[in-house]
C-alpha cells in the first residue's frame, strides 16, 4: 500500500559528495526510466528548473504550469512536482539541500538564509538575456562541482555561486514588480504564522491555537494575514489543510477516513464535508478525477 507520496531525499549518486548537484533534463533521462521522469514526487530538498530547449507542462501541487525557454521554476521541499509527459524539451536542474543557502559563519541558533527563497515566486519568465545569463551561472556550477579540489573547497565555491545565482533571480524578479516596503510588523507576524501553519496544520484547526502560540491577538493576527494575503487566517489555515489532502488523495493509496485522521479530523464525515465545501466535490470524487486523468495522459 502506498501510504505517502512518494518522497525524495537528496541522495546524489556515489562517488558525488557535495550539497549541490547540476544535471540536465536529458541526464535525469538517462539515469532512469520514462516511469520514474514521469512520477509525482514529494522533494525533501529545493530545486530550480530551468527550461532551455522546447515547450513542455509541468505540475506543481496540482497546478499545471506551462513552460517555454526561459521559465524557471523554484521549487521547495514538501511540494509535489510532476515534471510532465512532454519528452521534446531539455532544461536544468539545480537540486541542493535547505541548510545549503545558510551562512557558515552563524551559530546554529542564528541560522538565518543568506538569501530568502520565499521572495521568489513559482514560476519565473527570464528573458533572452536574462536567461544566457542565468544558464551561464548554472553551467559553471556544473562544470566546478566536477574539478580536482579538495571538498571543502568546493563546498565553498558551490555556496557561493548559489547565493548569488538566487541573489540575481530575485534582483531580476524585483524589477519585475513595484519595489517592496521595510519588512513591517505585520509581515513578521504573518511570516511567523505561515511558518507555525506548515509545521502544525495536521493538528491545530483554529485560528485561536496560532494566535495563543505565537502570543498575537487574534484580531492582530487576522490583520496581517488579511494584509500579507488578502484572506482571513481561517481560509489560510483551511487552504493548506484542503492542500495537504488534494496531495494524499491523489498521491496515496490511503483510504478518506485514514486522509481525514492524518489531517485532524476525529470523524470521516467531517473530513468529507470540509473537503467538498473546500474542493467543491467530495474526496472520493476528486480522487477518481485525477487519478483517471493521470492515467488517460499516461496512455
Amino acid at each position: 500500500m502506498n501510504a505517502d507520496i512518494q518522497h525524495l531525499g537528496y541522495r546524489p549518486q556515489a562517488p558525488y559528495q557535495l550539497d549541490l548537484e547540476v544535471f540536465t533534463m536529458a541526464d535525469l533521462r538517462r539515469r532512469g526510466s520514462q516511469e520514474k521522469v514521469r512520477t509525482t514526487h514529494r522533494y525533501e530538498f529545493h530545486t530550480l528548473v530551468c527550461v532551455t530547449q522546447g515547450e513542455c507542462t509541468q505540475v506543481v501541487d496540482f497546478k499545471s504550469i506551462a513552460c517555454a525557454p526561459g521559465s524557471l521554476l523554484v521549487l521547495r521541499p514538501g511540494q509535489a512536482h510532476n515534471y510532465g509527459h512532454d519528452d521534446d524539451w531539455d532544461g536544468l536542474n539545480v537540486l541542493f539541500r535547505p541548510e545549503f543557502v545558510l551562512p557558515v559563519s552563524k551559530a546554529p541558533r542564528d541560522l538565518k538564509p543568506a538569501v530568502d527563497l520565499d521572495r521568489l515566486p513559482e514560476h519565473i519568465v527570464l528573458s533572452g538575456n536574462e536567461l544566457r545569463t542565468v544558464t551561464d551561472s548554472i553551467q559553471q556550477m556544473r562544470q566546478d562541482t566536477l574539478m580536482d579540489a579538495p571538498l571543502d573547497d568546493l563546498h565553498a565555491l558551490v555556496r557561493h555561486q548559489l547565493h548569488a545565482l538566487l541573489a540575481r533571480l530575485s534582483i531580476l524578479q524585483g524589477r519585475q514588480r513595484a519595489h517592496e516596503p521595510v519588512i513591517s510588523p505585520a509581515l513578521q507576524r504573518f511570516k511567523r504564522f505561515q511558518q507555525l501553519v506548515e509545521e502544525r496544520f495536521a493538528q491545530w484547526h483554529q485560528v485561536a491555537d496560532y494566535a495563543n502560540q505565537l502570543g498575537y491577538t487574534e484580531k492582530s493576527l487576522a490583520r496581517a494575514v488579511e494584509a500579507a494575503m488578502g484572506m482571513t487566517a481561517k481560509v489560510f489555515i483551511a487552504a493548506r489543510i484542503n492542500l495537504e489532502a488534494k496531495r494524499l488523495l491523489v498521491h496515496t493509496d490511503l483510504s478518506v477516513a485514514a486522509i481525514g485522521d492524518r489531517l485532524g479530523f476525529e470523524e470521516p464525515t467531517n473530513f468529507s464535508k470540509f473537503f467538498k465545501r473546500e474542493a467543491g466535490c467530495t474526496p472520493v470524487a476528486f480522487r477518481r478525477r485525477h487519478v483517471s486523468e493521470a492515467r488517460s495522459v499516461g496512455t
